[in-house]
């Protein structure tokens, strides 16, 4: 046999024992590589299902997100109608500049108004007393502010000086020329600017926990998202009800310690009532402005001439009684500071009759004619 024919036969003899062994592993094995592909292709084809399956989630989530929020809203609205059927106004109405205002209006004689802070409404003043207590010889007007209580607010940029102007044309409408103004918190600045744009309108200044220089204020923090144009308005409608409910009793407790919330109050006050969505963005809006506002007022302040009794709890944790009170009380000549022992922010509710005898002071013949620093009518 040759050589090449050797080779040959050689090499069909390997070709066919690898044939044979071949046939023989895919036999045995066969299924197993059928698995295997079958894994394979199965892992190979899940990874883009997966990335399409995850924008579906995602949209989904949203679209349960966005849901919910309309559920809220919706609720929201509705609870406001109850809230305002439950809790009808007890005044009246005059419109005023395009601004429909609720006022309540008690009593007879020389006019006396009292401007509520941020939180409450006009109810917050009667609550007290002090209103009923005026009322028994002086004309007594209160108003919602816009946005607050009963009253409308359009959207404008409401500074100190816009709720003034309003005021001073309200009082026009009203047929008042000459009054005295009792203001709480927020409304300090408001009266203040009242004072030094109408002079002639303005007899007399009583001012209650009373923010006058510009400080750093954690509810301006807080407050800051809920006045943002767009996702404030989200906001207000649809969570920050249910929240305001939910902390509002806790941070009156705050407002009104180290004393105890009055009874009065406490049964009288309407929570939910103040927790709707227009409130809610108005105590926004004004928290946010209060510093600036504050800080823009202080240049003019010396220019006051009218008498001003400056009342302050020593408890006070929302004003500082050192950086705002006293100061301003130093800076006044014609002042009269009245420290309350043992009262909070919320000092006419726990000494309403303080309130009243400075409204005498300041609206009657006995007027403050230099500076007076005072403890609960005590000298110290």
């Amino acid at each position: 046999m040759s050589l090449t024919t050797s080779v040959q036969k050689t090499l069909a003899d390997s070709a066919g024992a690898a044939r044979s062994e071949a046939t023989r592993w895919l036999d045995n094995g066969g299924s197993r590589l059928d698995d295997a592909a079958k894994r394979a292709r199965s892992a190979l084809g899940a990874g883009p299902r997966r990335r399409a399956a995850a924008p579906v989630a995602i949209g989904a989530a949203a679209i349960g997100v966005v849901a919910a929020m309309g559920a809220l809203a919706y609720y929201n609205i509705r609870r406001t109608r109850r809230d305002e059927s439950e809790h009808p106004p007890i005044g009246r109405f005059i419109t005023v500049d395009g601004v429909r205002l609720h006022y309540i209006d008690k009593g007879k004689g020389d006019v006396v108004t009292l401007i509520h802070g941020n939180l409450t409404l006009a109810e917050d003043f009667l609550l007290s007393g002090v209103v009923d207590k005026l009322a028994e010889r002086y004309r007594v007007i209160v108003f919602d502010r816009p946005g607050f209580g009963h009253s409308e607010r359009p959207h404008r940029v409401w500074t100190p000086g816009a709720y003034a102007e309003l005021l001073e044309k309200a009082f026009s409408q009203l047929c008042v020329d000459r009054l005295t103004i009792v203001s709480h918190s927020f409304a300090s600045l408001i009266s203040l600017d009242l004072a030094l744009q109408h002079p002639s309108l303005v007899q007399g200044l009583v001012i209650v926990g009373g923010y006058f220089y510009p400080t750093a204020r954690a509810d301006v923090f807080f407050m800051s998202v809920t006045a943002m144009p767009g996702l404030g308005d989200v906001m207000r409608y649809t969570i920050s009800p249910p929240l305001t409910r939910l902390f509002l009793p806790g941070i009156l407790r705050w407002l009104f310690s180290p004393a105890p919330v009055t009874e009065r109050f406490e049964q009288g006050f309407p929570n939910s009532f103040a927790a709707r969505p227009l409130q809610i963005g108005a105590e926004a809006e004004d928290s946010v402005l209060m510093v600036a506002s504050a800080m823009k007022l202080q240049s003019r302040y010396r220019e006051l001439r009218l008498p001003i009794v400056i009342l302050t709890g020593d408890g006070d944790k929302m004003v500082d009684l050192d950086r705002q009170a006293k100061r301003f009380h130093e800076e006044i000549p014609q002042s009269e500071l009245i420290v309350i022992p043992g009262a909070g922010h919320m000092a006419h509710h726990t000494a309403p009759d303080e309130v009243v005898a400075a409204v005498d002071r300041v609206a009657g013949p006995q007027k403050p004619t230099q500076r007076q620093t005072l403890e609960f009518g005590r000298s110290f």
